[in-house]
């Protein structure tokens, strides 16, 4: 587990100075950048060839249990539930002060892109996977 902290700012509230349901994606995947840099990887790592890995997600999922507000700092703690042959789960799991404010998933997959432009899924590699499990 990695654990990222993040200000909420007065773009991820709504007119009550509560944090918008729709602002917890985007941190959620900031806090997955966070972790793939303390663990020495990138969401776009060059590869030869001029492309590079990719992480498109194919699913993101956030529950909400109590809210937060413009200016307080929140916990996100960063896990991988599961790791398959091409993709890999993120949990994330919001607390504000003692409360526990939301937690959700982003499932992503393992992709190469190349100069061209083509997408192609590829099993995760040794020393990649190594770095996810130590998220």
């Amino acid at each position: 587990m990695i654990l990222v902290k993040r200000r909420i700012e007065f773009r991820d509230t709504d007119a009550a100075g509560i944090v918008h349901f729709s602002a917890f994606f985007p941190m959620m995947e900031a806090a997955e950048h966070e972790a793939l840099r303390q663990v020495g990887l990138s969401v776009m790592q060059p590869t030869a060839g001029g492309g590079h890995r990719t992480w498109p997600r194919v699913s993101a999922h956030c529950d909400y249990q109590h809210a937060a507000r413009f200016e307080q700092v929140l916990e996100i703690a960063v896990s991988v539930t599961r790791l398959g042959q091409t993709s890999v789960t993120y949990g994330f799991d919001f607390r504000c002060e003692k409360f526990q404010i939301a937690s959700g998933t982003i499932t992503a997959v393992c992709c190469d892109w190349s100069p061209g432009g083509s997408l192609s899924k590829i099993p995760i590699p040794d020393d990649v996977r190594a770095a996810l499990q130590r998220i």
